[in-house]
């Protein structure tokens, strides 16, 4: 990997650092309304680094590949790094990139608490920052009591309208179903300090209610959001609530929701008086492609190609041609069920 094309940034343009990409334009003697923000054109390659958590989940595979296939296209040097589940190496991958100076960093924290790190690594070393999926505030390490000015630019889904989608898509079906509020129960479980999960999870809640009509008992669940520590989780939660004739299954991913589904149906239940409904549908297929009866019924197919690509893009766009980052850049979403999702296009490994 050659990271010998470093761009120069002049101070004329770089006004406040490589964190204030997103609303505010910087003065370099133009109109600031003209969206010429950023730094001086690039000369030479463009070198990224894109550093993933859980870079062997079948979403963030995807998301690798649209960023490459993107970067090839471009014309862009780019190295993408597996973070796993480990948020100092978040930091030191960050330090990395300075070092070997690329001149971005798109970055998917695995703990938002790192997050005023990692925008401090790179404006000390002026390196533009990105994040993908999840938020980072660059003054705290909570996103969610974060101000939008120190909200580094994010490039995803909006949590909100998924979580709208999930719900609206569980209310339609517990009423199709026909079952009782009071013999019914959701469970909703996610990564509780996620800014995008907690996002996900209250619109899901509300979508529910207002398309459903029915006040059903709701069983908030933290975990770390992967599959076994749902499935950990929700066993308790279901083995504490025997009374409970239906289960609605929601939550951050689609890994919440497997798990949730696995723990409710090894509790005995029939897959029929369960209602899971993921986000990411990676998962889901699986339990469709088996042709076997489950709980889980519809999931909201994100593609991560579709952002590893908007991602690169948006960040050939602020080096190269000085256009500013969007505070938020969002790829679009599609409900599948078994019935569509081959012809959706998710994959399915």
């Amino acid at each position: 990997m050659s990271w010998t094309h470093r761009r120069r940034w002049t101070s004329a343009l770089v006004c406040v650092s490589a964190l204030a990409l997103a609303a505010t334009a910087c003065s370099s003697g133009k109109d600031s309304g003209s969206n010429n923000a950023g730094p001086q054109h690039a000369s030479g390659t463009v070198s990224l680094v894109y550093a993933q958590k859980q870079g062997d989940q079948e979403y963030f595979i995807g998301e690798a590949d649209g960023a490459k296939a993107k970067a090839k296209e471009l014309g862009v040097d780019l190295k993408v790094v597996n973070l796993g589940n480990d948020a100092n190496k978040a930091v030191t991958e960050v330090q990395n990139a300075v070092n070997q100076k690329a001149n971005g960093v798109i970055v998917v924290v695995p703990d938002p608490s790192v997050g005023p790190q990692v925008a401090q690594l790179a404006k000390s070393g002026g390196v533009a920052l990105l994040t993908s999926d999840d938020q980072v505030c660059a003054n705290g390490p909570d996103p969610s009591s974060c101000s939008k000015d120190n909200l580094v630019p994010r490039v995803g889904f909006s949590g909100t309208q998924m979580g709208t989608e999930v719900g609206t898509r569980a209310g339609e079906d517990f009423k199709k179903l026909g079952w009782k509020a009071e013999d019914t129960a959701i469970v909703d479980a996610w990564k509780q300090d996620v800014t995008v999960c907690t996002d996900r999870v209250k619109a899901n809640q509300k979508a529910f209610k207002d398309v459903s009509g029915a006040d059903v008992k709701v069983i908030e669940v933290g975990t770390d959001n992967t599959p076994s520590d749902a499935q950990n989780k929700i066993s308790a939660t279901v083995a504490g609530n025997r009374s409970v004739k239906n289960w609605i299954v929601m939550g951050c991913n689609d890994e919440n929701v497997s798990g949730g589904v696995a723990a409710i149906q090894n509790a005995g239940y029939a897959a029929d008086n369960v209602l899971g409904v993921g986000l990411g549908a990676y998962l889901a297929c699986k339990e469709w492609r088996g042709g076997k009866p489950t709980g889980f019924k519809a999931a909201l197919f994100i593609n991560g190609k579709d952002v590893g690509a908007l991602a690169v893009q948006t960040m050939y766009d602020y080096l190269k041609n000085g256009k500013a980052m969007p505070p938020e850049a969002f790829a679009p979403t599609k409900m599948v069920d078994a019935t569509n999702w081959q012809q959706a296009g998710v994959t399915c490994s």
